[in-house]
């Protein structure tokens, strides 16, 4: 039906009143506008589209914000100091040295530049990490930033009460065994860090480092995933040589030198590992996983002091099987650790008197299980082995004589 005139009038009034009603309260009145919309045909809105991609990123950003808020007061900066010579430039006097014939022939001044001692000077002579453990002042650091017997320690703390403050460390105890050492200082209402579970790590989950980059920059934060768990590196730049360190965590996240010592931290803040290593030119840092480090820890607060370096010992030399291996020396099995001698005579296969000797084995044998588990080159015996206390009896899956056979060694003392 066409309306005009008046009744178009009413009729646009009374749809308009209609609208109003409906809409009460969500708009500025503008008659002529709004009797204008009533005849505009409706048009189509998209919805709009949820940023769920954003919040997911801000969500995570904002996650590992709070762990370094949270963490970052209770990670130390850990100074090495030692008292060194003082040397400054001289001149020498080269006719001191001279017959006192020679000396009065050339009579003359003859002095030559070198460097002389004046007395010694304390002098940095290393940097590294550590955190708080304890809020009266236990600290943990790897044992290789606190194993030099001459220098003094020195911890700069970082949390707001304290930042900037220099305290003198007690070095409590060093793991003979693993990269762990235990400081003290005289401090008491400290910031600490809480222990995670390392036994529940997975491959791709966050890690977070934290720690006194190349010994200049404090408390630099680093993210990355773990990237592999149980493994073996030998670390060098011990004074005491290379050290084999077993079960490591390994990560993505940039650890630099100076990091050492460091907590690496999951998404909750919670610590998981202590950084301890990194391979050279890629991509990859290695950390010591937080329950074998509260194990020493918890020895050290317990009695004050960490056991003896006894290990259990099995007494033999092996390297890993793989196909390459089998093939090249037409073994039957392409796993397990074939007992092999060293370059040196010194350096038998299975050395004599030890539990591997009395219980048999020999030369060439596999040894394909230890304590159930399969071994291979992800899965050594060392770890296996290292696992165990002094005098556990080890039931050993043997390959020898073309033969397998179950032996039960009962592991000496290293």
């Amino acid at each position: 039906m066409l309306y005009v005139g008046a009744q178009a009038g009413h009729w646009a009034y009374a749809n308009f009143l209609h609208w109003k009603n409906k809409n009460a309260g969500s708009f500025i009145f503008n008659p002529a506008q709004k009797i204008k919309d009533l005849f505009r045909a409706p048009q189509k809105t998209a919805p709009a589209a949820a940023p769920a991609q954003t919040v997911r990123v801000v969500s995570e950003e904002s996650a590992v914000i709070d762990v370094v808020k949270k963490a970052s007061p209770a990670v130390v900066s850990v100074i090495a100091s030692e008292e060194v010579p003082k040397l400054e430039q001289c001149f020498e006097d080269y006719n001191s040295g001279l017959p006192p014939q020679l000396r009065d022939f050339f009579n003359f001044d003859f002095r030559v530049p070198g460097l002389c001692q004046r007395g010694t000077e304390i002098q940095r002579v290393g940097a590294a990490s550590g955190f708080i453990a304890s809020a009266d002042g236990y600290i943990l650091t790897n044992k290789h930033v606190v194993e030099n017997d001459r220098a003094e320690y020195t911890v700069v703390l970082n949390d707001e009460k304290n930042f900037g403050k220099k305290v003198k460390a007690l070095v409590v105890a060093r793991d003979p065994a693993n990269d762990i050492a235990v400081l003290k200082i005289n401090l008491s209402g400290l910031p600490e860090l809480d222990f995670g579970d390392s036994d529940k790590l997975q491959v791709g989950q966050t890690a977070i480092a934290i720690g006194y980059s190349l010994g200049q920059f404090e408390n630099t934060v680093s993210k990355g995933v773990v990237s592999g768990l149980l493994r073996s590196i030998t670390a060098a730049g011990s004074r005491a040589g290379a050290e084999r360190l077993r079960g490591l965590i390994q990560t993505d996240a940039a650890i630099n030198p100076g990091n050492s010592g460091g907590p690496l931290l999951d998404i909750g803040g919670n610590v998981i590992g202590m950084n301890v290593a990194v391979a050279d030119a890629q991509s990859i840092g290695f950390a010591i996983p937080i329950n074998a480090v509260k194990k020493v820890y918890d020895e050290v607060r317990t009695t004050g002091k960490i056991s003896a370096a006894k290990q259990p010992f099995l007494g033999v030399r092996y390297v890993p099987v793989n196909e390459e291996l089998k093939k090249n020396y037409k073994l039957s099995y392409d796993y397990g650790m074939l007992l092999v001698k060293g370059k040196d005579v010194s350096e038998p296969a299975v050395a004599p008197g030890s539990p591997a000797d009395q219980a048999g084995l020999k030369e060439g044998d596999i040894i394909l299980e230890a304590g159930g588990k399969k071994l291979d080159e992800r899965n050594l015996l060392g770890d296996v082995i290292a696992e165990r206390k002094i005098g556990d009896d080890i039931s050993l899956l043997v390959f020898s004589g073309g033969q397998t056979r179950d032996i039960k060694v009962k592991l000496g003392e290293k």
